[in-house]
């Protein structure tokens, strides 16, 4: 399964001539720069960050990396690109017991509780979808690896929004669910709207790209849903904020963050919550990269998946140029902190495999990739999944 004799993927490849493998590109590495951007600040209120940091405006650490996030949606994202839309459960709970549940690796560092739960109960010898049935079923962990699905499906939100349900299944319930499949049909709508600009623009501050990326996300849950809900009182408060003449980048995060986040509950990673956070900042910001993690970072609570997230939403809507060189610079090859058998993979050589030239689902099986795939995805995911 590892990867730590390839090179890593290079940011700077061209890919003008190519705008779907831009698009994803900008997508996983949106993710990943997000996450790494956002996780100085988890679990901190806006106040604590303001203290400690200023404004967050770009890294605060000298060796930023990701987290959680960005390996569990290389996970997802080699398990997606090994299966395509024939991806079923049985294959995802396979891959969970071969890859991270029936290894022996030491603490678990860096999870959330969604994934420990799942993995307490994969450990037990329960299947899914009882694997599910822990008390954090609604966490954000869905969400957080949701955006492969979305570059694999792109143009195609209900799709994206029914595979990523299927990865699910192992590790979340209900709102978990939910949030999943928002963030996967959002991204997958990203990837093929128009980028901002003056020719799009509709009105004072409207976006009526942005805008097709919320209503794909909303498209996909249910409209009485707590994830709904929070999702339409977000990105309404964002865009209020847009026709106050006198409000500040700080009255902006205040006014979304308070339309969502439940005062006073001590958890962060409630995916209703995260999610809408998410889509606001994507919202605030009109679906500018810089602007939509920052906003996302700023806001604290569980900052790397909220960044995360709206990262992959502005980065499959503008493309891989649009996050800044020294951002993406900084972006190695996972480190495998949270998941050792993730490793050695870059998240573009991910989002390479998710684009139609890429892809190898029905030609990994046996003993090398599939062609084009560049990594040996054969004899890792694949191999390990293919008894599910």
């Amino acid at each position: 399964m590892s990867a730590a004799h390839l090179p890593p993927a290079d940011p700077a490849v061209p890919t003008a001539g190519d705008p779907v493998r831009d698009r994803a590109r900008g997508a996983m590495l949106g993710l990943a720069v997000g996450d790494a951007l956002g996780a100085p600040a988890e679990n901190m209120k806006p106040s604590q960050i303001r203290r400690r940091w200023g404004r967050i405006e770009g890294y605060v650490e000298d060796d930023p990396a990701g987290t959680d996030d960005t390996e569990y949606a290389i996970f997802s994202g080699l398990l997606l690109a090994a299966h395509g839309s024939a991806l079923t459960v049985a294959q995802v709970e396979a891959a969970w017991h071969q890859w991270i549940a029936d290894r022996d690796e030491g603490p678990f560092r860096g999870a959330g509780f969604s994934e420990r739960g799942t993995l307490e109960n994969l450990r037990r010898g329960l299947a899914a979808p009882i694997s599910a049935q822990h008390r954090h079923a609604w966490s954000d962990g869905l969400a957080m690896r949701a955006a492969p699905f979305g570059v694999f499906a792109a143009g195609r939100p209900a799709e994206a929004a029914r595979l990523v349900a299927i990865d699910g299944t192992v590790s979340h319930d209900g709102e978990g669910i939910y949030g999943g499949r928002a963030v996967a049909a959002g991204v997958a709508a990203a990837m093929v709207a128009l980028p901002q600009g003056p020719s799009t623009a509709s009105g004072p501050g409207g976006a009526p790209n942005t805008d097709a990326v919320i209503a794909a996300a909303l498209s996909v849950v249910p409209e009485d849903s707590w994830t709904a809900r929070s999702l339409r009182r977000a990105v309404g408060a964002a865009q209020r904020s847009r026709y106050d003449p006198g409000i500040t980048q700080l009255g902006t995060e205040r006014a979304v963050r308070s339309a969502v986040v439940v005062g006073g509950y001590p958890w962060t990673d409630l995916a209703p919550e995260a999610v809408g956070l998410a889509f606001g900042a994507f919202a605030a910001a009109r679906g500018d990269f810089s602007a939509s993690v920052l906003t996302a970072v700023n806001m604290g609570r569980d900052a790397d998946t909220t960044a995360a997230v709206a990262g992959a939403l502005a980065g499959a809507l503008c493309g891989a140029a649009a996050i800044p060189e020294a951002w993406a610079s900084a972006i190695g090859p996972a480190r495998g902190s949270c998941l050792p058998s993730m490793a050695g993979y870059h998240v573009l050589d991910i989002a390479d495999l998710l684009t139609p030239q890429g892809t190898c689902a029905g030609t990994c099986a046996g003993a090398g990739a599939g062609p084009g795939t560049g990594l040996g995805i054969g004899t890792g995911v694949e191999a390990g999944v293919a008894a599910g």
